[in-house]
């Protein structure tokens, strides 16, 4: 009986194991913190998805909008020796669709003219029904 047992678990781990690297659910990443070493995790786990093929969209909000502005800067880290906003910008080039939050912009001195390539302004309704698919993992740092 135990042995039944554990082929039947042996069985079911490895079917779990098997749909979850064949699933490739959307990840949602939404980032608010301001703190430069959490957002270098965020963008690297992103990053991360991404080259595991999982479809990431990231929404920036807050502190984290500053991200999205052109001219801004961020600072680099190890052992990457790169910065959030340098991985921000591989993920844009990865195809990744980035936008700053809905309330971001009207909150603030900028324009969408002062968001750097390739970054949107989000929709709330549209972000709301994106966020309530079965298939989207949501992620906030």
């Amino acid at each position: 009986m135990k042995t039944l047992l554990l082929i039947l678990l042996a069985a079911g781990l490895t079917m779990n194991a098997s749909a979850s690297t064949e699933d490739h659910d959307e990840l949602f990443v939404v980032l608010t913190s301001g703190d430069a070493e959490t957002q270098m995790m965020a963008m690297v786990l992103a990053t991360q998805s991404l080259n595991r093929d999982v479809p990431v969209r990231v929404l920036l909000c807050s502190e984290a909008g500053e991200l999205a502005i052109r001219d801004s800067e961020s600072p680099s880290f190890e052992p990457a020796g790169r910065s959030p906003k340098e991985l921000l910008g591989g993920l844009i080039n990865n195809g990744v669709n980035v936008e700053v939050c809905g309330i971001f912009l009207p909150n603030r001195e900028y324009s969408e003219a002062d968001l750097s390539e390739g970054i949107g302004v989000a929709s709330p309704p549209e972000v709301a029904e994106y966020m309530s698919r079965k298939d989207v993992r949501y992620f906030t740092f």
